[in-house]
């Protein structure tokens, strides 16, 4: 039994977990990550696949930040690709098909070798608390763990439900148990608590479909891949591999008989309190709140390259078993498949995130930090991204130091905490690229350039990967430098109109870094930045002056006890929307809605005299 006072307490071994367990002992804060099965760390419990349109920013900017889900990403992925390459560069967004198990198994054996980190499988119960202060934890097995702060990030466990048509099920996720925390949370650190829901597609038998007439979709062959650093050594079981997806289409039988069984779905029959996301709908809301779309494209993708398991990405449903074995016979190609899991809703309790702030820490508790589905956020991407900036701030609270913001001008997981905290969640929260207002800055390509001198500070990147990546930006530098200054050459970039060329331009060969192939992916990264630079030039000039702006709003910090309440001039909604967010910005405050510019000035006014206030009387 654990005897030491930790520093850090980490509640959770998922995607969210396991990042802020290893950011907070990368920071040198003595940590102990807590799961309920230390066999399922970090498990996919939905598509086995790692990226896509925005997660994939969210990805590349946690390998920039120190973390460890692109380098295992890379280590475990069966098939990659870069989606929206039909599109301009700054929506460009790598996608990683992994092989569930050996992803599940790198995370573990990469927390299991991180130094200051301890991980123990225990179900944590209730939060000891002493006058009014967190001081510890309760587990299953009556142990009583001390420490100076508390990351929580339970997932879809908090009081889960599983549904399977109108039978419901108490559990975590399939095969585990749930969290019963929740009562603790709301009892004991009076917390704010509300239900959402999401959902998974059942797994077929490779051996029982029939492939035949399905459209192949291979990966890429790109030397592109999600961690600018070395993923070598990641795991022992870890081998790239590629292995294809298929398409299939749904029938206008598949819509008929969900129709027909309607009312055997939870959702449509008031069984399910909890709100799901309307960017991920089921396949029964496809049918019925979209019925001009005949037909649903789905995808066939494996779970992983020792197993014959294939997931079908499109089909989430809570329907019962023998509806959903019906509606998957009835798609061409799938008229034998053999089920091995079938597919469930699943219900869980969430903390309003206007309870935080854009560190992840509590309002009402200094040492509590929340991250990941505790936040009504949905994925892997978006998890781990908070959890990594909660294990930080955590370990810093710890050490007695100030918790940092990530701005959403630097990062897409800056725009994702900054919208959970800013704006009601009602839903699960899904990050799009269409959220920020940066997109031509904040691409997928430049991660490391907005971020590593960030990470390097605050302890998250290593000296060896900072200097490798030093390395990389003079060369980068250096190189655009170059082609800046022969115009001949920078119009040329700007011809191929952000495409990266297949084949190499002759006119490049007097500019070329001899020591660099250009078939390298490093080779092929000097040329893709300087043609990104050259075909924005313009546009990151004018972004760059919006950036500026924006910052010094960003200056003008709010106290956390700034008096709303008798600021002459406020609309009562936007007394009560500023009350109940406590922006500590003025830059945040401008993004809640319904505060009006003059009420901004308004406030800025009041903080410029509290500032030559506070000077008179020093």
């Amino acid at each position: 039994m654990p005897t030491k006072i930790y520093d850090v307490i980490v509640i959770g071994g998922g995607h969210a977990g396991t990042e802020a367990a290893l950011a907070s002992a990368r920071v040198g804060a003595s940590t102990l990550m807590l799961t309920i099965n230390m066999d399922h760390i970090a498990q996919m419990s939905c598509n086995p696949c790692i990226g896509g349109v925005a997660k994939g920013h969210v990805v590349r900017e946690i390998d920039a930040l120190g973390g460890a889900m692109g380098r295992v990403a890379d280590a475990s992925a069966i098939q990659f690709r870069m989606l929206n390459r039909s599109k301009g560069p700054a929506v460009w967004s790598p996608r990683a098909q992994c092989d569930k198990f050996v992803y599940q198994h790198a995370v573990k054996y990469f927390c299991e070798r991180q130094s200051n980190l301890d991980v123990m499988q225990s179900a944590v119960t209730r939060f000891l608390v002493e006058n009014g202060a967190i001081i510890g934890v309760e587990t299953e097995l009556h142990q009583t763990i001390y420490a100076k702060a508390f990351v929580v990030c339970t997932g879809t466990f908090l009081n889960g439900k599983l549904h399977y048509g109108l039978l419901n099920l108490p559990g975590g996720r399939a095969g585990d148990a749930w969290s019963v925390l929740s009562e603790s949370l709301r009892e004991d650190l009076h917390l704010r608590l509300g239900r959402l829901k999401t959902g998974t597609p059942p797994r077929l038998l490779a051996k029982s479909i029939d492939f035949s007439n399905m459209p192949k979709q291979s990966s890429e062959r790109l030397s592109e891949q999600f961690s600018f650093f070395d993923s070598s050594m990641i795991s022992p079981k870890a081998e790239r591999r590629h292995l294809p997806c298929y398409d299939v289409h749904s029938t206008l039988e598949t819509a008929e008989i969900v129709r027909k069984n309607i009312d055997k779905a939870p959702m449509y029959q008031g069984k399910i309190e909890g709100i799901g996301a309307r960017y991920c709908p089921s396949f029964e809301d496809k049918v019925i709140r979209f019925p001009h779309h005949e037909t649903h494209l789905l995808h066939l993708e494996p779970e992983g390259a020792c197993t014959d398991e294939y997931y079908i990405n499109g089909i989430s449903t809570s329907l019962p078993p023998e509806v959903q074995e019906e509606m998957v016979h009835s798609i061409p190609g799938l008229e034998q498949a053999v089920f091995t899991r079938y597919a469930y809703a699943i219900e869980y309790d969430f903390v309003f995130p206007d309870q935080i702030y854009r560190t992840l820490q509590t309002k009402a508790h200094a040492n509590l930090f929340l991250a990941g589905q505790i936040n009504g956020t949905s994925g892997y991407e978006e998890a781990a991204g908070q959890g990594l900036l909660a294990g930080l701030n955590a370990a810093r609270f710890s050490s007695h130091k100030v918790p940092v913001e990530i701005p959403r001008n630097l990062s897409y997981i800056g725009v994702m905490v900054d919208d959970l905290v800013t704006k009601e969640i009602i839903e699960p929260y899904r990050l799009f690229t269409s959220r920020a207002e940066h997109r031509l800055w904040l691409r997928q390509d430049n991660t490391d350039l907005r971020l590593c001198d960030f990470a390097h500070e605050h302890g998250l990147l290593s000296d060896a990967d900072y200097a490798v990546f030093t390395a990389r930006r003079a060369r980068l530098e250096s190189f655009e430098k170059m082609l800046r200054e022969v115009p001949k050459l920078w119009n040329l970039l700007k011809s191929f109109a952000g495409r990266i060329p297949e084949t190499f331009p002759l006119e490049l060969n007097d500019a070329w870094p001899m020591d660099v192939a250009f078939d390298s992916p490093e080779g092929q990264r000097l040329l893709s930045h300087a043609i990104i630079s050259a075909h924005y030039d313009a546009y990151l000039k004018r972004e760059e002056a919006h950036i500026r702006k924006l910052q010094q709003m960003e200056n003008w910090k709010i106290p956390v006890d700034f008096d709303y309440a008798n600021l002459k001039g406020l609309k009562n909604e936007s007394r009560q929307k500023l009350m109940k967010v406590a922006p500590t910005t003025l830059a945040q405050a401008s993004r809640i809605d319904g505060v009006t510019p003059p009420e901004l000035s308004l406030i800025q006014i009041h903080l410029d005299r509290q500032k030559r206030a506070g000077h008179s009387e020093s």
